[in-house]
């Protein structure tokens, strides 16, 4: 039953960056982005190629990145060339299919039973006992819920939450839209890579 909880627990945490960045893009953006789909499998594909060849936390760096990559196409798309942002997000997340082949190999799984990963790093380490996977990931979602904080409680961060509210309003205060509704995406869709990595 222990088992069944802290299973719930290291994934409920992992799926809670989705949220986040679901958050992001639906609540303070007024965008619904569906890029999350491609972003979140485009993590989890490079931090398992990563891990294949011996590199597991330098994964979790690039999936984060590759996330942040997705999102600033699909924000190109919806600003740069006025494809609606459902469109856009359905265009990255499909264009995101193949590219999520493309790093594995052409292959449809790749295999860690006997590769290193954060886990077994962590295991090794014997940080926490049994609980070690479900500490790593709580520590990790609520040092980036605290900088998400910080962030947003910043001058750009209060920009892209205003952005969200009244665009009228932000582009008279002199603020470029079209940048913040790029930052946005590209904060929500890092989150979403991580969570997958």
């Amino acid at each position: 039953m222990l088992s069944i909880f802290q299973t719930t627990l290291e994934l409920g945490a992992l799926y809670a960056f989705v949220s986040i960045a679901l958050f992001i893009s639906y609540r303070l953006l007024d965008i619904a982005d569906l890029t999350t789909d491609g972003s979140f499998v485009l993590g989890m594909a490079i931090s398992v190629s990563c891990a294949f060849i011996g590199h597991p936390i330098l994964g979790i760096l690039l999936g984060m990145l590759a996330g942040g990559a997705a999102g600033y196409i699909t924000a190109i798309l919806q600003t740069r060339m006025g494809v609606p942002s459902i469109i856009s997000g359905i265009i990255t997340s499909t264009g995101l299919y193949t590219v999520n082949l493309f790093v594995m190999g052409w292959s449809s799984q790749i295999s860690l039973l006997k590769q290193t990963t954060v886990f077994t790093i962590l295991k090794k380490i014997n940080i926490g006992g049994s609980w070690y996977a479900s500490i790593f990931v709580i520590v990790l979602l609520v040092v980036c819920m605290i900088l998400l904080r910080l962030f947003l409680s910043t001058r750009l961060g209060l920009s892209l939450r205003a952005t969200g509210d009244n665009r009228a309003m932000v582009t008279a205060s002199s603020v470029n839209v079209k940048n913040m509704i790029t930052l946005g995406l590209v904060i929500a869709n890092m989150l979403v890579g991580l969570s997958g990595a």
